[in-house]
């Protein structure tokens, strides 16, 4: 069993260099797998999600290698079969992005319901309508779906709600589909724009990725080619709020500050002292910390996957603050393992109302998702006694080294290895984490 220990620490400083985007890199090698040719990516961050990718194409003949450089070649070129592995494809959410960019190449792709944080509802609706406007036909099982279509067809799609990762699926598809699509409604993300942005240096013809609407015209073949991923707009947002929950000062470097603005607005707002260049950004938290309002939304508005660091730092500021997730009104896990630590949060129909000022206490907490932890993380580090941490496969699901990466800003977190972990009342980790 692992955990981690996080220590109070002192105000953090330095700089961080920010890895490649998580969420960006699951599409990308999907859509390298759609070439005929080797595709090599740079940045994609070590991380335990993509490892599951290299597992399932390992499988069905694709073969992905990460170089000593750090560069990872796909080479789908020995592609043999589209029978996914149930069990690997129901372990992360976005393995739905095999759907779109091997349908096209094989007729036929039959994959487990995706997996990863769970936030009680992750509907894929929008993506079977998708793959059923484009000619394909779907048919649900108990464990798994099958998805087959002698040919795609261009179509005509409005979404029905914004959505990034069906955007993203509706673009694969799309692109080896017969004549024109056009999606109306789409996801303005960055990693959609990211995904179209490799795809049409593979040879695709995609316009209007970044708006609501996108215009992709079929191609018979993709090609290889060099492709960097955009950085991890998430990773970057909790370590500008690292500075803040330890009255420090915090350079995130190699970021596109346009991804961070709805964040940084909100750091503004809250009072942190916020510098931006052209590719890097310096939060200075030695400020007093004012309550505010988040609500949630879809890009460019406040990302849901900030809310939960975000909630701690709010633990900081005196008065009340409130977080409405209008994304996943459940994702707040997070809290009460925040009120075993001394947070006074209350719960109430998809929003957390704050009162902030309280002074927080370490205990042993459970990260029940990617975010979550990172929220645990940053408590740890302005609570009084040490933040015992478990559930760290979640966090290392989208973290590569976070504790090195905190570590050199001057916290002081150690990861643990060892047979059993017992919480401060004598009850075991296991029955803690199902409590959690």
């Amino acid at each position: 069993m692992r955990w981690i220990e996080v220590e109070p620490s002192g105000p953090l400083s330095g700089s961080v260099k920010i890895p490649g985007s998580k969420n960006s890199s699951l599409a990308l090698l999907a859509a390298a797998c759609m070439a005929e040719e080797p595709v090599t990516l740079q940045g994609i961050p070590n991380i335990l999600d993509i490892r599951v990718i290299e597992g399932i194409a390992k499988e069905i003949g694709i073969s992905i290698q990460r170089t000593e450089a750090g560069e990872i070649v796909v080479d789908s070129s020995r592609l043999q079969s589209t029978d996914l592995s149930l069990e690997k494809t129901s372990a992360f959410r976005s393995s739905y992005y095999f759907v779109g960019a091997l349908l096209a190449r094989t007729g036929k792709v039959k994959i487990g319901y995706p997996g990863g944080d769970d936030f009680v509802s992750r509907p894929i609706d929008q993506h079977h309508k998708v793959m059923t406007a484009l000619g394909a036909k779907v048919h649900l099982h108990e464990s798994y779906y099958v998805v087959e279509a002698n040919k795609l067809t261009g179509n005509t799609i409005f979404f029905d709600t914004i959505t990034c990762g069906a955007t993203i699926n509706a673009i694969l598809a799309a692109v080896l589909a017969e004549g024109t699509t056009i999606l109306y409604n789409a996801a303005r993300d960055p990693e959609v724009v990211d995904t179209a942005n490799l795809l049409n240096q593979m040879g695709a013809v995609i316009r209007g990725a970044g708006t609501d609407k996108i215009r992709i015209e079929g191609v018979k073949r993709l090609s290889g080619c060099h492709y960097m991923v955009i950085p991890d707009r998430l990773v970057a947002g909790a370590f500008l709020m690292a500075a803040g929950m330890t009255g420090g000062v915090v350079t995130v470097d190699e970021v596109i500050p346009e991804h961070l603005a709805s964040c940084l607005a909100k750091l503004k707002e809250i009072g942190l002292i916020i510098e931006t260049k052209e590719k890097s950004i310096t939060a200075y938290g030695d400020v007093r910390l004012r309550p505010t309002r988040i609500r949630t939304g879809m890009y460019p508005s406040f990302a849901t996957d900030l809310q939960q660091p975000l909630t701690s730092l709010l633990l900081l500021a005196t008065g009340r603050s409130i977080v409405a997730d209008r994304i996943y009104p459940e994702r707040f896990n997070h809290v009460p393992q925040l009120r075993r630590m001394g947070a006074h949060i209350e719960l109430k129909k998809g929003s957390a109302f704050i009162q902030g000022g309280a002074p927080l206490q370490g205990n042993l907490v459970h990260a029940s998702d990617v975010r979550a932890g990172t929220s645990l993380i940053l408590a740890g580090l302005a609570a009084e006694g040490i933040t015992t941490i478990t559930g760290i496969e979640h966090i290392e699901r989208g973290n590569e080294d976070i504790v090195g990466l905190f570590n050199g800003l001057g916290a002081r977190l150690t990861l643990h290895e060892g047979v059993a972990l017992h919480h401060l009342d004598g009850a075991s980790e296991e029955s803690f984490g199902a409590q959690a």
